[in-house]
This record gives structure tokens, C-alpha cells and sequence, in this order.
């Protein structure tokens, strides 16, 4: 059975949306686009080709899917194994309203998502990756479907915009499994589930 993980960079409040640039997710009137810049390094892409070279089919949501086709099929270099992996590998994309995908291979899931995720899953091969995505992911956190989070959580505080985790998701406890600093302060680690929220009293 293949793993569901989840890649993503965070700020030390929670919020994933728009790490890469101003125009990448404006929704709501977010005003830090490309919060993740100032921040970049060698460690970063270290962590994230060691992440891709696991992985065997992508999963998306849309405005992500879309934000990747524009870019990746332009800057194929079968030397690079992030670009190289993205075009290649089959990708699913979690849509009502594409119909006719032109990077391929593309997967179109439009209805029964939990279910053909579940299916996905069940196939052989190696790792399922979902980036970004943050809408598609409450619906896989909410539906017990992620294995394993590998979050890059950076020093600054954004106060606004999409969360990791949005309100209603099922509390859970987390296993850290690893976790490395780089040179700018971010943290990458890397989480697995382990069971239900466990509570008691420092008073007993």
C-alpha cells in the first residue's frame, strides 16, 4: 500500500498559502505572496529532491495543478529529479471543471474523491504526494487519508490566509519521525500520525 504524504511550508502560525509568489494565490486579498523568498537555500532543495525521490504519482488540487503547468513542462531538464519527477510521473488532479489536461500525464478525479484516493492508495508503487493544495488537503486530513507530513515551518508570522490545519479538522496526535534546520531558521519536519488525541491533568 502506497503512503499519502504531504509536502508544504508553513509560517510559524500555520499559514501554507502563496509560499512561492505574489500572483501564486492572492485569494482573499492575501498581501504576502512569496512570503518563502527571503528565506531560501541549499538545505531546501536538499530536503524537498530527497522527498521527490520517493515519490511516485502526484495529487493536486487545482489552482496548484494549474500554477505547476505552467511552469514545469517549460523547465524540463531530465537531470533536475524535481522537474524531471513532475513531468513525468502521472499527476491527479482534483477537478469539477478541467476536462481536457494538456500536461501529461494528468489524471482527472472530479467526484468521489475520498474514495479514489483510498483506491490510489491501494496501488502498488511509491509514495503519493500532495503539495500546496490546501483546500484538497482538509478533505484528506478529514478523511483519515495522509500518512505523513513533512512541514518546512519558517521564522515569520503572517496573522491572515490558508492554514495547514483549518478549523473542523479531527484532532490527532503526531509522531516526529525527523527534523532538520537550515541555514535561514526554517524547520523541515517530518510527522506521522500515531492515534487519537490522549488528554490528562498535571493536577492528579
Amino acid at each position: 500500500m502506497r503512503k499519502l504524504v504531504m509536502a508544504g511550508f508553513v509560517s510559524l502560525d500555520g499559514v501554507m498559502q502563496a509560499p512561492g509568489g505574489p500572483e501564486e494565490d492572492p485569494e482573499g486579498g492575501f498581501p504576502y505572496g512569496g512570503w518563502q523568498f527571503p528565506f531560501a537555500d541549499p538545505e531546501m532543495g536538499d530536503v524537498i529532491t530527497r522527498v521527490f525521490e520517493r515519490t511516485g504519482a502526484f495529487l493536486l488540487g487545482r489552482r496548484t495543478y494549474d500554477i505547476f503547468a505552467s511552469y514545469w513542462p517549460e523547465h524540463a531538464d531530465p537531470d533536475d529529479p524535481i522537474s524531471s519527477q513532475l513531468n513525468v510521473l502521472p499527476k491527479y488532479v482534483v477537478s469539477t471543471t478541467l476536462t481536457e489536461p494538456t500536461w501529461q500525464p494528468t489524471t482527472v478525479i472530479s467526484d468521489r474523491v475520498p474514495e479514489r484516493v483510498s483506491e490510489l492508495k491501494e496501488q502498488d508503487g511509491g509514495d503519493i504526494l500532495i503539495q500546496g493544495s490546501s483546500r484538497l488537503l482538509q478533505t484528506l486530513l478529514a478523511h483519515d487519508l495522509v500518512d505523513e507530513l513533512l512541514v518546512g515551518i519558517y521564522p515569520v508570522v503572517l496573522g491572515q490566509g490558508k492554514r495547514l490545519f483549518e478549523k473542523g479538522v479531527p484532532g490527532r496526535t503526531l509522531r516526529l519521525t525527523d527534523s532538520r534546520r537550515t541555514s535561514s531558521g526554517a524547520f523541515f519536519n517530518t510527522y506521522e500520525f500515531a492515534g487519537e488525541v490522549e488528554v490528562g491533568s498535571f493536577g492528579d
